[in-house]
């Protein structure tokens, strides 16, 4: 069984604004945490909050290549999974964004829920990356109730 999701969206903005989104924490707050410690650059351990949530994570930004790969770690011990969003920009001007997590483990009895509950969310940014940066809408983050 495959232990890894995979999300993929079209933004109509170049890969170097798209990556901007990522890295920078003020940016990132207008569509998916509400603050990081830090920008995202390789070998940091940065720590994203979700104020609304009232949630906190640390990630390892393990890879970064500007305008191109951000790879980070993040979840708990005997959860940590690997992030690698991949950006892809179009003779168009557009950026593919491909957002892959793997590692989830194939002997957990949770795996499908994680699977689907990790893609859901996947998706989700995806969609307010998008309306953020091709429109401005600030107001969709943190809009889903658990």
């Amino acid at each position: 069984m495959a232990t890894e999701i995979k999300s993929k969206m079209s933004i109509h903005k170049p890969a170097s604004e798209v990556y901007e989104a990522f890295a920078d924490p003020e940016k990132m707050a207008n569509y998916w945490f509400s603050s990081g410690t830090a920008r995202v650059e390789q070998g940091k351990t940065i720590t994203w909050r979700y104020e609304e949530y009232n949630a906190e994570g640390d990630i390892q930004v393990l890879e970064t290549e500007e305008n191109r790969k951000i790879v980070f770690s993040w979840g708990g011990v005997g959860e940590e999974t690997v992030v690698t969003i991949l950006l892809e920009q179009r003779e168009s001007g557009n950026t593919i964004v491909l957002v892959t997590e793997s590692g989830f483990k194939e002997d957990d009895p949770h795996l499908i829920s994680k699977l689907l509950g990790q893609q859901q969310g996947w998706i989700y940014m995806l969609t307010c990356l998008k309306a953020y940066l091709e429109n401005g809408i600030k107001t969709l983050r943190a809009s889903l109730v658990h």
